[in-house]
């Protein structure tokens, strides 16, 4: 039988059970979807995915995350946590993130990531699930910031699969790299739509 996550890399930070990953596993399975490529073996990056275009791309990643036992660090609207859900998102590494007063954040992640010994943080580069002309900018300042690559990692919904893709050094040119990060997404398709 083909697995349906990839092992992880020693560097990759960790949580979870058995008992966790099996859950995480028997969703994906049910559900048709897969993860396919492999994270590069780093103690930090910023990772971005995308096109996010649905609410189910959440419970598709939490799958995945549970499934191979990946403690990773995310962000979400601060909406989201309120009530048991936001117990929930919390324990899975979510960090509310006000999007009304967007003022500091990009500071406060990147000093988080700066001083950690092992994270990977991921945003959906689009900021919201409607189709944007621009992406936010907010991963690449983190990174630039943090002095960490960006992975990059996409949802293709006709054939149920997340993707690993690839590994970018950002450099002082925000509109190349933005360029560059973008036309590895023009084959990807999300639940409600493409990335361009």
């Amino acid at each position: 039988m083909t697995p349906v996550v990839p092992e992880l890399p020693a560097s990759a930070p960790r949580v979870g059970s058995r008992a966790g990953r099996w859950l995480g596993r028997t969703l994906l399975r049910l559900g048709g979807w897969r993860v396919v490529g492999r994270f590069p073996d780093l103690r930090k990056m910023v990772i971005i995915v995308a096109p996010h275009s649905s609410g189910w791309d959440a419970y598709w990643g939490l799958a995945a995350k549970l499934a191979m036992g990946l403690d990773i660090a995310f962000m979400a609207k601060a909406e989201l946590f309120r009530g048991p859900l936001g117990w929930l998102l919390r324990w899975f590494g979510g960090i509310a993130v006000d999007r009304s007063s967007p003022a500091g954040v990009v500071e406060q992640s990147a000093a988080r990531v700066r001083e950690s010994d092992n994270i990977w943080f991921l945003l959906a580069p689009e900021g919201t699930r409607r189709r944007v002309e621009r992406w936010k900018p907010g991963f690449w300042k983190i990174a630039r910031l943090a002095d960490v690559p960006v992975f990059c990692a996409a949802f293709h919904y006709p054939e149920k699969k997340i993707v690993l893709d690839q590994l970018v050094q950002t450099t002082d040119d925000y509109e190349a790299d933005m360029a560059r990060i973008r036309a590895l997404y023009r084959p990807h398709v999300g639940k409600n739509r493409d990335t361009l």
